[in-house]
């Protein structure tokens, strides 16, 4: 293994009270994707650690809880400047993860906007006083859970936990918090950022064994509920134990989105939606689209305007300004997505592929595989990189039923110069949030979250801050 160009000394995997410690778990090695070479280590906790990180949040539980909304709100928008100024944060997210820079940097402002937004709604967390009933009243107190559990993937390792953590300190919680294995300097460095603003003790980090660091939370009866973004098997194990302990989850899960292009559709529009929708952050996001359906009549132009535009997209080192398509996470990512192309293509599809840089890192060149077998693996699982499957279909119920036959419900999209055909067509899609003309439909003002096999519950807007509060009810005769 080739060693990068900095730092030979461990990167402490825990950071409990706003200070790093070495932990006695997991050594992580963290590769760099554009490379494959080597940058850090970290030096990951253990289940102690994620007891210990349990005792701070829970001492500082109480300071914050009592803290009027306006000043957690006020804290809040100071770690939205943060995250705004943050060029070094932006790089080593490139770095780590290989999306391209100019993503990485759009991803902390995204990161910012939540923390905007959630500061706003502080301003919401007021008592009521109701009378619902002749001669009585009530009075609803809503104040925090208490300790809330995150766990993140590595696919967008500031803005994903910046869209559960900002809820969470807005509702008075404190936080315990485990990033994925695969973005640890990225995530580590967005929980210092917002340590600088925040008491001690409020929010900790620890890295380590998921299962390890998981199950001490769910042992633990001060954790109140567990948020968790990541696959569906993983997800599926996470709340049969929590279903155990009676601890309540928020699951976004995996995706498998449906985009579908009307017979009526902006073929120009269409084609850079797709873009956008299929190849942003390299193809790498639950709401990516999946799997491509095309009216017969407009597929042999629509798949021209697509090859056109896939010749065009520069891959390469993803620091470089100039890159517009980076490197893929791991190796075993790479293996995968050649054998996801190479299957389809030994049964018969054709397939497209655009450039390709000639020499380092786990790059895949962009592809646009045309008439796979939908009776296949390749065709019903999450693709999570730059490879579009296309088929074409003359009845809507092809692609509906298609969409629905897998359990996933977290995104569609629908081209059409139709705005109302487009909203009906989504309507008969069981999924949580969809487009019409529109690539990148998840904003923080608005709920985001998946049905079926994609997940429990949601993020975003109002309803994100809704699991992290409880509500205790007092009736009162009136005098």
């Amino acid at each position: 293994m080739q060693e990068g160009p900095i730092m030979h000394q461990d990167i402490p995997g825990v950071r409990l009270s706003g200070r790093p410690r070495a932990g006695d778990g997991p050594r992580f090695e963290v590769l760099e994707p554009a490379t494959g070479r080597r940058i850090r280590h970290v030096a990951a906790g253990t289940g102690r650690d994620a007891g210990h990180a349990v005792d701070l949040a829970a001492a500082a539980l109480e300071g914050w809880r009592a803290t009027p909304a306006p000043q957690r709100g006020a804290a809040l928008r100071a770690i939205a400047g943060r995250l705004r100024t943050a060029h070094d944060l932006a790089e080593t997210v490139t770095r780590e993860t290989g999306k391209c820079l100019r993503e990485a940097r759009a991803e902390l402002a995204l990161a910012a906007d939540y923390f905007d937004w959630y500061a706003d709604l502080t301003h919401t967390l007021t008592d009521q006083v109701l009378s619902v009933r002749l001669g009585m009243r009530h009075l609803v107190r809503s104040g925090p859970v208490g300790v809330a559990a995150v766990l993140t993937p590595w696919n967008f390792p500031v803005s994903i936990p910046a869209r559960k953590i900002a809820p969470a300190l807005a509702a008075g919680c404190a936080v315990v918090f485990k990033p994925s294995e695969l973005s640890l300097l990225s995530s580590l460095a967005f929980t210092e950022t917002c340590e600088a603003e925040l008491p001690d003790g409020l929010l900790n980090t620890v890295a380590g064994d998921g299962a390890e660091i998981t199950g001490a939370w769910l042992d633990d009866r001060r954790v109140r509920l567990l948020h968790f973004t990541g696959s569906t098997t993983v997800g599926r194990t996470i709340a049969q134990a929590a279903g155990a302990a009676l601890t309540p989850v928020v699951m976004e899960l995996g995706g498998r989105a449906p985009f579908i292009v009307l017979p009526d559709a902006d073929l120009d529009e269409a084609a850079d939606t797709l873009m956008v929708a299929k190849f942003r952050n390299n193809g790498a996001s639950c709401i990516a689209a999946n799997n491509v359906w095309v009216h017969e009549d407009v597929r042999a132009d629509f798949l021209d305007r697509l090859a056109q535009r896939i010749s065009t997209l520069v891959p390469g080192d993803p620091l470089d300004e100039r890159t517009t398509l980076g490197p893929v996470r791991t190796r075993e990512m790479a293996a995968r997505l050649e054998n996801l192309i190479a299957a389809p293509a030994s049964a018969g599809a054709r397939v497209h592929r655009g450039p390709r840089p000639e020499a380092g890192g786990w790059h895949v060149a962009p592809t646009v595989v045309v008439d796979p077998p939908t009776d296949t693996p390749e065709w019903r699982e999450e693709v999570f990189g730059p490879v579009a499957l296309v088929r074409s279909f003359t009845d809507l119920k092809e692609p509906i039923a298609d969409a629905s036959s897998t359990g996933h419900g977290l995104a569609g999209y629908v081209c059409t110069r139709d705005a109302a055909v487009g909203t009906e067509l989504l309507a008969r899609l069981d999924v949580g949030i969809a487009g019409v003309n529109v690539a990148t439909p998840a904003t923080p003002e608005i709920p985001f979250g998946g049905r079926g096999d994609s997940g429990i519950g949601y993020e975003g807007g109002l309803p994100g801050l809704l699991p992290f509060l409880a509500h205790q009810s007092i009736a009162v005769p009136r005098p």
